[in-house]
């Protein structure tokens, strides 16, 4: 059975731990060209486990293709969506299933889902899409 001994469990350091898991997020955010962050404000919390995807628009075709899926941390943060490589210039657009986040909380909102649509011209920046939302309102905005 662990004792706990200040911040240490058999021998295991919980603040280099928790430390390490912040390097590893942030290492994965800084090597992803695109990262999302959503915030539940209605309540003040992280919206952890929302479902989200990334989209890229084929000019040519007026057609939105899926590029990948993914899910927000317990921190509310989702990154590693698209490599560097695969980051071109045209337009994008984050999907988030808002819905479905307000369901698994027991309650209802007004929006099923938020797409946020956005154009890359220099895929070499970083680009961070932060999602600020209740169960009646959202807004966005081109974060750092």
């Amino acid at each position: 059975m662990a004792q706990l001994v200040g911040l240490v469990y058999l021998g295991t350091d919980l603040a280099a731990a928790e430390r390490r898991a912040h390097t590893e997020i942030m290492a994965a955010a800084e090597s992803s060209p695109l990262t999302t962050h959503v915030l539940n404000t209605g309540d003040g919390v992280p919206a952890a486990r929302m479902a989200l995807s990334l989209h890229r628009l084929d000019s040519k075709q007026m057609i939105w293709s899926m590029l990948t899926v993914g899910t927000t941390n317990e921190d509310g943060r989702c990154s590693g969506l698209i490599g560097r490589e695969a980051l071109v210039p045209g337009m994008y657009k984050l999907r988030f299933e808002t819905g479905s986040y307000w369901e698994n909380l027991n309650q209802t909102s007004f929006y099923p889902y938020v797409e946020v649509v956005f154009t890359i011209t220099d895929p070499e920046q970083r680009f961070h899409v932060p999602l600020l939302m209740s169960r009646f309102s959202y807004s966005t905005y081109r974060g750092s």
